[in-house]
């Protein structure tokens, strides 16, 4: 169901009617494209999530909640950025650095620590644009070793688990598994499986069933609210206060205005430069994780364009980069936030683009699907109601958002990795970027570890002949498995006839 302007129509195969400017084509709600229904429904339940990243405003910093939620309120009307000035991929946190950045910021106390979540954000916008401006995006990525990609995804993955949210005591400050043990497993273990089970994907991608087809679109936001609900019913999560209402819209603006004096560029100025060079590794690997969603974002997207002729989708790394940038730099002068803007969020950019792919029927655009879900999910923060029914459960939210990160980045960060060389360089930089109390150190070890072990006495030539014996000896090994298997089976078939 679409509901838009004439004005929105477009001629068959043609881009969706915008206003050109430059790298951008900007669109207007209603006038350049439809209002979908059904992603305003989704973004209702999954709003959630990204009111999760309350959480972390409140431990690092000591935010009350109200503040913490004006903060997140700017961050999600930035969400809208890239979609309005025609970027098609809806954007989301750089996830897996989040557990990297918060220990990065425990180094730092008071004043200090406002300043280090600045730096990065500052330093992370400005890569972004002129990166995204300059196009050599991709080509500084490409240089970048596979291990040490593959170690800061696993490495990531281990600090999410190591951290406040995963398996930390209670009495270390853990909101994890000790501190809701029952609703924080049940959680995780049915997010895990709605998002990675073999036998669920199985099923998810093929049946026609509806409630199959709905749990599908609605990623492992059904799982939050399991957990949630038991976490309720056992008392390990405390019940929704109503009572406390007392109104219907949330006014951001005098959280917005302590922040601007308090917490952003505004007020308390400029990093020192000390700061701001601690800041730049951490950065770094921010940029280096977000580009890796910008690639797998656009591959995406590239191949949606088979299923629908109809439209032309004009998919553009550097929009999506100088998009990201201008996000970033307005959060660091305004409302800094610990998660930073990020260009994919995976799984609400499958679940459009699949019902994208049903035809013009069911989503005339998808910069309707992608629109009309980022700003109902923006409008959702205003709903005080709302807002109080999901309060209790954000820490579980956030602790399951980390654990299906970590298990992501676990698995992509290992497959990136063709050699034991590779591997061997990616376990160590894993390491220390998750233990070292600055991560910035793990990456330094990484590139060392990397250039001693990889490049110092081998040309291009003998690097991509090591890449291709390692793959050759993966599929060998692999096979060689596959057929002992079948020959056990074969074996058990023999004895039973």
């Amino acid at each position: 169901m679409n509901l838009m302007l004439p004005s929105a129509r477009r001629q068959e195969g043609g881009k969706q009617p915008c206003i050109k400017v430059w790298k951008f084509d900007i669109r207007i709600p209603f006038v350049h494209y439809e209002w979908e229904i059904p992603e305003m429904i989704q973004a209702c339940v999954v709003f959630l999530t990204g009111t999760a990243a309350t959480q972390y405003l409140q431990d690092l910093f000591g935010f009350t909640f109200e503040m913490a939620l004006s903060i997140v309120f700017v961050h999600e009307l930035l969400y809208m950025v890239n979609n309005t000035m025609g970027d098609p991929l809806i954007g989301g946190w750089i996830t897996p650095a989040v557990p990297l950045i918060t220990t990065f910021l425990l180094n730092f106390e008071g004043t200090d620590r406002m300043y280090a979540l600045v730096g990065i954000e500052l330093i992370l916008g400005l890569m972004y644009v002129i990166l995204g401006l300059t196009g050599i995006a991709t080509k500084i990525i490409d240089i970048c070793p596979q291990s040490l990609k593959g170690g800061i995804l696993i490495g990531s993955g281990f600090a999410a688990c190591c951290g406040t949210y995963g398996f930390t005591s209670v009495a270390d400050g853990g909101r994890g598994f000790f501190a809701y043990p029952i609703s924080w497993s049940i959680g995780v273990a049915l997010g895990l499986f709605l998002l990675f089970a073999n036998g669920f994907g199985k099923v998810k991608f093929h049946s026609k069933n509806k409630v199959i087809g709905l749990i599908n679109k609605a990623g492992f936001v059904p799982a939050v609210i399991v957990a949630g609900v038991i976490g309720m019913v056992i008392g390990e999560l405390d019940i929704p206060n109503m009572s406390d209402v007392s109104s219907f819209w949330f006014n951001p603006l005098p959280g917005l205005q302590w922040v601007w004096e308090n917490f952003s560029i505004l007020g308390i100025g400029l990093p020192p430069a000390h700061i701001l060079v601690q800041a730049l590794p951490m950065a770094i690997i921010c940029y280096v994780i977000a580009f890796g969603d910008i690639v797998g974002g656009t591959a995406f997207l590239e191949d949606t364009k088979r299923f629908r002729r109809d439209e032309e989708i004009d998919v553009n790394p550097d929009r999506t980069n100088i998009c990201c940038g201008i996000r970033n730099l307005i959060e660091c002068f305004f409302s800094p936030t610990c998660t930073m803007s990020g260009p994919l969020w995976s799984a609400m950019t499958v679940s459009v683009a699949e019902r994208y792919k049903t035809g013009k029927d069911n989503m005339y655009s998808i910069f309707g699907g992608a629109c009309t879900f980022n700003m109902t999910k923006w409008i959702c923060q205003l709903i005080v109601p709302l807002v109080t029914l999901v309060e209790p459960i954000l820490p579980i939210a956030m602790a399951m958002t980390l654990m299906i990160q970590a298990f992501g980045s676990f698995y992509v960060g290992i497959n990136m990795c063709r050699t034991n060389t590779e591997r061997g360089v990616a376990g160590i930089t894993a390491g220390a970027i998750a233990t070292c109390s600055n991560p910035a150190y793990g990456l330094f070890i990484g590139i060392a570890l990397a250039i001693i072990m990889e490049y110092i006495g081998m040309s291009k030539k003998e690097r991509r002949a090591n890449v291709e014996e390692g793959i050759e000896i993966y599929v060998t090994n692999c096979r060689a498995e596959l057929e002992e298997m079948d020959a056990k089976d074969a074996a058990k078939a023999a004895k039973k006839a």
